[in-house]
């Protein structure tokens, strides 16, 4: 049986736009992941801020711990995945090294700003690393929540530069929503309609 080794431009695109449309089924699933640390994130932000702001409590910066909790989760989450996965397309795995890279950076910049002592940029920074995995991903799956997510993290990076320190972990939350929760909510009801 002969195999047919060029394609017409037509099923080219068609083929591309499959593997677009597997790797968007696939990550729908992780929706999971968008919620799980949107959601951490957001309470951490708003704990801390009701803590500074209504306590004298001196360690309000221990609530940041549930989120070496939600890593551990994430692990979990990740590993159980891969073993029922059969098949990653290269998008699914662009789309992975993309949140490796920022998991790093965020790292990275932890240490350099603990290490320089000037937690007050810190927000501000955090929150562009947020908007670029965040639109990027949803330049790669073409899902408009996660574009507009990650401008609004950028709007809210430069805004941060402009209020009290405080009043930035507001913002956090604020990006939390914009970037992560609601899309999560989108991605999560997109493949339920898709598996039904």
């Amino acid at each position: 049986m002969e195999t047919k080794d060029n394609f017409s431009p037509h099923e080219s695109l068609a083929i591309i736009e499959g593997m677009i449309n597997k790797a968007k089924n696939n990550f729908t699933d992780d929706s999971f992941l968008y919620l799980l640390w949107g959601w951490v994130v957001f309470i951490c932000s708003i704990g801390h801020f009701i803590m500074l702001k209504f306590t004298t409590w001196q360690h309000a910066e221990m609530i940041w711990m549930l989120t070496w909790v939600t890593v551990a989760i994430q692990i979990i989450y990740l590993v159980k995945k891969q073993k029922k996965e059969r098949v990653k397309t290269y998008t699914d795995e662009i789309i992975s090294y993309l949140w490796v890279t920022f998991g790093i950076s965020m790292f990275m910049v932890s240490v350099i700003i603990a290490r320089a002592n000037t937690w007050v940029i810190m927000y501000p920074i955090v929150l562009m690393l947020y908007g670029i995995p965040t639109f990027l991903t949803g330049i790669i799956m073409r899902f408009t929540p996660l574009k507009i997510g990650g401008i609004v993290c950028w709007v809210l990076s430069i805004i941060a530069t402009l209020i009290a320190p405080i009043y930035v972990l507001l913002l956090l939350a604020i990006a939390m929503l914009a970037a992560w929760i609601i899309p999560g909510y989108l991605l999560r009801a997109m493949f339920k309609k898709q598996t039904a």
